[in-house]
């Protein structure tokens, strides 16, 4: 199973991290591409380099448009950007495909597989709504990181997780990360 990783400059690189370690855990042939800002704010935000992530898989300069990456004929099950800046949602959403992120991105769309951007925004102006909607027209599922609190976590990886186990549902990855609706949660009463 061969998944390609974005992470932008956004606030929640905490996400992308969990993703990449839990598909690792799952033996998924990873392919990573980040923006410069991606690169520090996972710095910043989880203590953890660019060169770290080698451990995980395949780490692609985001100016190397020579790698796999940026070809339809690379088969992948799939690409998730997580977190997702409204910078590169616009690029992505408007055919902008000058970095390899966007590119890979394009391809995507293009060859009908999944793109799945998870935008860490908030709050909305008229034209991230519009960016939005003209990527989901396109094909690409738009996931918010925006966990749930119905399974009443007490720490900030359930909260991660479930945002995790939102992506590998979408991209039809079995897992276990947590409990789902109706499987471990009591019947509300009227």
């Amino acid at each position: 199973m061969r998944i390609v990783l974005g992470m932008t400059g956004a606030s929640g690189a905490i996400y992308g991290y969990a993703l990449l370690r839990t598909l690792a855990e799952l033996n998924a042939e990873l392919h990573m591409v980040m923006t410069r800002m991606g690169e520090q704010v996972l710095k910043f935000e989880c203590g953890v380099s660019k060169k770290q992530l080698k451990e995980y898989g395949k780490v692609w300069a985001n100016d190397n448009m020579f790698a796999p990456i940026a070809s339809g004929s690379f088969l992948t099950r799939g690409m998730v950007i997580i977190p997702c800046s409204m910078n590169t949602l616009g690029a992505i959403a408007n055919g902008v495909g000058d970095t390899l992120l966007s590119r890979a991105a394009s391809v995507q769309l293009k060859e009908r597989r999944r793109l799945i951007v998870v935008p860490r925004e908030t709050p909305l102006h008229l034209i991230h709504l519009q960016n939005m909607e003209r990527l989901l027209l396109a094909g690409a599922h738009i996931m918010p990181a925006s966990p749930g609190f119905y399974q009443k976590p007490t720490e900030i990886w359930e909260l991660t997780n479930f945002m995790v186990a939102r992506v590998l549902d979408a991209l039809e990855i079995d897992h276990n990360l947590g409990p789902r609706w109706g499987d471990a949660s009591p019947p509300l009463e009227d």
